[in-house]
């Protein structure tokens, strides 16, 4: 029994319950272990987060692939885990433990708070994991993965060996983002551009050889810079080489001011003769760029600044290197100063000794560390890296064979862009919690790699033997008695980047590097769901990683969606305080809600905008479908074991199998085109506007009727198409259809396993494995040609006439609207020059026509009666006579008012969009915004049109 309000918090817990009981998501289940795989891995969550709208999109997504698959009779695996997310989660504890007024990180060592970290994650890393749940994610929550786990941290280890054994992983003195707060080196993903206004400082670097005054322009060069405080480190001045202004000076040195080292002026097309005064400082130790220009000229790297960001200058041997006599004094005086403070007493002696011409306002972009807040600093330091140019070739040609797709198809333009031009990969940070580097220090700083301390130990033993900084006997003695080496080699404190244990996902996961079961039936997956942004940090590296050591693409499909905005196009953020919050939301209008919104809105290419208005439109379907449910219900509407559509008499019930049918190829295939809107938009659209609005219309009067034949045809057909519609939408809204499928007849199993409906021309389970044991890993399978006169359901003469009635029916409708006539007011129609054909399906349907369109009377004529206005419907002309109904002047001079505002709104628009002022500076949501509201008065305007042109043929 169907309750009478749709209550989705009544629901989702249940049936959540009721799948994780049943195993329904299990990979591998017994009756599916011959057929076909489908897997996806999920882009692990950190183990710190939240559910937030990009969680929710994305794995609303995946879901809808994997539940449909699973319908579909494939053996899907949707291998869960999260990530341990290296700053995010060492941060909390250490928030933690302050907030508790307890010992903080260093004090406690780091055994002691890598116990606390595990503390936390068993206590509180398992909220996204839960919230997961709640979306109605299908993993199978049974193969949950950790990146941290033992099996994991296996793989990470060895993976990283093998790369070092191989000369793909080594140390190097490099610039990375440094985050002066959390001391550690950070990827480009955890650095966020800050627009700031700030200062240009414009500074008179003396040519060296010239008495240098600052009246005289040709005795210095002038650059510009928005950090005065780096201009200590300063190696070099670069000019174009084509620049005249300086080609007499190309090879020549500059004195840097305040210290007075002699640095070269340097040829670099990196200069920009049209921008500043042409010439630009060159500090290779805190500037990517100025870094690249250093190696093009052999310019030594001097790091002015220490970890801390406080100016490092005593005992500095690269910075007092070569200096005049003086120099020291202006270290000590500026040593340890923090670099802002460092910056304002630098800019004031530069202006004392007359090396400062002018300050101008400067806005533009800073780094900032995302989870510190602070200004990040290119620095230069000691990192590991992977070469990653060499890991890239085959990753590339595997996208340009075609072998793994990017969809949309442009973002493996991203993709081949950011690949052909990558730099080592640096894989370090100056954390503890995460996966520390298997590498071990010699007395000589000679490292070893190994994936275990035994095996570092039996290395460095024999090396030392050899080298003969131990004897023979003392290497033994030391191998036999781990006191006796004691501090002998000590292990590399820093961890990998996170990226580095997320780039095995789609093996690690499965068992590798134990050759399991899982690895050979799983592996290479399907499709990877994900946001355009992280196509660089992990995509591209899952790729590197499992043609390395898998030989094997880890997929075939790589499917990039966009971000999940406000209603206005906005990107959400706390400042701006339109954040909407997922779990928020689900308790108000049900997961389902949410999901069927973001999906209904999830075209290619194109960020979401999202509303609650919008969720509660969604929320409403649900609605429309649980009380079409009960309608069906009270009407004793069930579906007879025998009961055969294909058999079906009334025409009526033979267009809803046509209806169906054309749904059901609508939605197959946009899940298979990963069109998940188009996908989302057909079920929407026939389960509203064909099924409740119009289907059940139409069948009221049979099953209001007396019992007979055609009744009880009509109600085996309602539930019929009722079960195909549940089927279609689960993999949208699983809670409501699974509740429906439960509640509305004895059912031997449950939806979420039940076969998904076959499409015209669909090929039968056992073809499906046929095809897919020769392409297993084909998104596509099977690859259907519809042929709609072979399929049983398809109906072209009940199409025509229940389709004649509907378009009939909208087109009065819509005139009536178009027209102002109130909905009491009944109007005739009269259907001039009908054919036999229309002649014969209006009787049958004339009292239906007259109910739904508002008709006091239908009749037939050879001639259009005058005052009428005319509609064509289906290739024939029905006419509305409204002389007298309505004032034909007064409704065309109204219609003309609206288009004098509909141009108005038009003119309006594009006055702003023509304004390059107003396009180059509005944010692209404005601007899209504009875009969107000419649109709709265009489109307003036509339809206004046509309305004008029907009343001026009615004269």
């Amino acid at each position: 029994m169907i309750e009478k309000n749709y209550q989705p918090a009544d629901i989702e817990g249940r049936m959540s319950r009721l799948w994780e009981e049943a195993g329904a998501f299990k990979a591998g289940r017994p009756e599916r272990r011959d057929a076909p795989t489908f897997t996806i891995v999920i882009p692990p969550p950190n183990v710190t987060g939240s559910l937030h709208m990009g969680h929710a999109l994305n794995n609303t997504l995946q879901d809808i692939l994997c539940r449909f698959e699973r319908m579909r009779g494939r053996d899907v695996l949707w291998q869960p885990g999260t990530d341990h997310a290296g700053i995010a989660t060492q941060m909390v504890v250490e928030r933690q433990l302050m907030e508790r007024q307890e010992p903080g990180r260093r004090d406690m060592g780091r055994a002691k708070f890598l116990e606390r970290v595990w503390q936390w994650k068993a206590e509180s890393g398992g909220t996204i994991v839960k919230q997961l749940k709640r979306l109605g994610a299908s993993c199978d929550w049974s193969r949950e993965r950790f990146t941290m786990d033992e099996g994991l941290s296996r793989a990470v280890i060895k993976v990283f060996v093998e790369l070092h054994r191989e000369g793909l992983i080594y140390k190097d003195k490099r610039l990375v983002n440094w985050d002066p707060k959390l001391l550690t080196a950070i990827s480009d993903l955890e650095v966020q551009q800050v627009e700031v206004k700030g200062s240009l400082w414009y500074l008179r670097y003396p040519i060296a050889g010239r008495n240098f005054s600052p009246d005289d322009p040709s005795t210095f060069i002038v650059v510009a810079t928005t950090r005065p405080e780096t201009m200590l480190g300063d190696t070099g001045v670069a000019v174009h080489p084509d620049d005249p202004r300086y080609a007499d000076v190309i090879g020549k040195d500059v004195i840097l001011p305040l210290v007075g080292r002699k640095i070269p002026i340097v040829a670099d097309t990196y200069s920009d003769p049209e921008k500043g005064s042409g010439a630009v400082k060159v500090t290779p130790a805190h500037d990517f760029n100025d870094f690249e220009i250093g190696k093009r000229h052999g310019l030594p790297q001097i790091n002015v600044l220490d970890q801390e960001g406080c100016l490092f200058l005593l005992g500095n041997e690269d910075y007092l290197r070569g200096l005049p006599e003086g120099a020291q004094q202006f270290a000590e005086e500026f040593d340890k100063v923090e670099r802002f403070a460092a910056r304002k007493k630098i800019v004031a002696r530069l202006q004392d000794f007359g090396f400062l011409e002018k300050i101008e306002p400067n806005t533009h972009m800073v780094p900032h560390g995302d989870r510190s807040g602070v200004v990040i600093e290119p620095y230069l330091t000691d990192q590991w890296y992977v070469d990653a140019k060499t890991l890239a070739r085959p990753a590339i040609a595997a996208v340009r064979s075609g072998n793994t797709a990017f969809v949309p198809k442009n973002w493996e333009r991203t993709y081949f862009e950011w690949m052909e031009n990558i730099q080592p990969w640096c894989i370090s940070r100056q954390l503890w919690w995460g996966h520390q580097i298997p590498a071990w220090y010699g007395p000589d700083g000679k490292v070893f790699v190994a994936e275990s301390e035994e095996e570092a130990v039996s290395n460095a033993l024999g090396y030392y033997v050899e080298q003969e900084v131990i004897t023979p006997e003392q290497g033994h003695d030391m191998a036999l008695d781990p006191a006796k080496r004691e501090g002998f080699i000590t292990r590399d404190e820093d961890v990998l980047d996170t990226w580095f244990s997320s780039a095995l996902w789609p093996f690690s996961t499965l068992g590798w590097p134990d050759d399991t079961p899982e690895v050979k039936r799983y592996y290479p997956t399907n499709v990877l769901v994900t946001g355009f942004d992280i196509i660089f940090f992990w995509v591209a590296r899952m790729m590197m990683m499992g043609l390395h050591f898998m030989k094997e693409a880890p997929f075939s499909t790589v499917y990039i969606h966009r971000l999940v905005r406000d209603e206005k196009g906005a990107k959400m953020s706390k400042s701006k305080g339109n954040v909407i919050d997922p779990l928020g939301v689900i308790d108000e209008y049900g997961a389902d809600a949410l999901r069927f919104a973001l999906t209904r809105e999830a075209a290619q290419g194109h960020d979401i905008r999202l509303s609650p208005h919008l969720v509660e439109t969604n929320r409403n379907f649900a609605t429309k479908l649980w009380n079409a449910c009960r309608f069906a219900e009270m009407n004793a509407c069930a579906l007879p074991a025998d009961f055969d559509p294909k058999q079906a008499k009334d025409t009526l019930n033979r267009w809803i199998a046509h209806e169906t049918s054309r749904a059901t190829r609508e939605v197959t295939e946009a899940i298979e085109a990963f069109r998940f809107n188009d996908a989302a938009g057909a079920i929407y659209r026939f389960v509203w506007n064909v099924y409740c609005d119009w289907y059940l219309e139409l069948a009221k009067p049979v099953l209001l009727g007396d019992d007979g034949p055609a009744k009880a045809e009509t109600r085996a057909m309602v539930a019929w198409a009722r079960d195909e519609i549940l089927k279609l939408l689960h993999p949208f809204m699983p809670f409501i259809t699974e509740e429906l499928w439960a509640v509305t007849a004895s059912r031997d199993g449950l939806l979420a396993l039940t076969p998904w409906p076959r499409k015209a021309g669909a090929l039968t389970p056992d073809q499906v494995a046929a095809l897919a044991a020769t392409s297993p890993n084909d998104m596509a399978i099977p690859p259907v040609i519809l042929a709609l006169d072979d399929d049983d359901f398809v109906h072209p003469e009940a199409e025509a006439e229940i389709g004649w009635v509907v378009d009939l029916v909208t087109a009065i409708r819509s005139v009536r609207a178009e027209m102002n006539i109130p909905p009491a007011t009944l109007t005739a129609l009269v259907l001039v020059g009908a054919s036999g054909q229309t002649k014969a399906r209006a009787p049958r349907w004339i009292d239906v026509i007259k109910r739904l369109a508002r008709l006091s009377d239908i009749s037939f004529a050879e001639q259009a009666p005058d005052g009428s206005v005319q509609l064509l419907v289906r290739g024939e002309v029905a006419s509305l006579p409204l002389k007298g109904v309505i004032d034909l002047a007064a409704e065309r001079a109204r219609l003309d008012k609206e288009i004098a505002k509909a141009d108005a709104d038009i003119k309006r628009v594009d006055a702003k969009l023509s304004n390059e002022k107003f396009v180059a500076n509005a944010p692209e949501e404005i601007v899209e915004e504009e875009k969107e509201k000419r649109e709709a008065a265009v489109a307003r305007k036509a339809r206004i049109l046509e309305a004008l042109e029907r009343l001026k043929k009615a004269g």
